[in-house]
């Protein structure tokens, strides 16, 4: 039998608990894998720059 977590949760025990918090941090590392935050992990593509008309 398993633990309840608390009076107004009733169906919601330790085991899903424990469950749904490893899948949102599944969730999230995979978030980081695909796409990554630092301009450094970027690929080195062509980059474009605006010229400016002269005056």
């Amino acid at each position: 039998m398993t633990k309840r977590i608390g009076p107004s949760l009733r169906d919601f025990t330790r085991r899903d608990f424990l469950a749904s918090s490893v899948l949102t941090a599944a969730l999230f590392i995979a978030a980081l894998l695909l796409f990554p935050a630092s301009h450094e992990a970027e690929g080195k593509g062509p980059q474009v720059t605006a010229q400016i008309p002269p005056r």
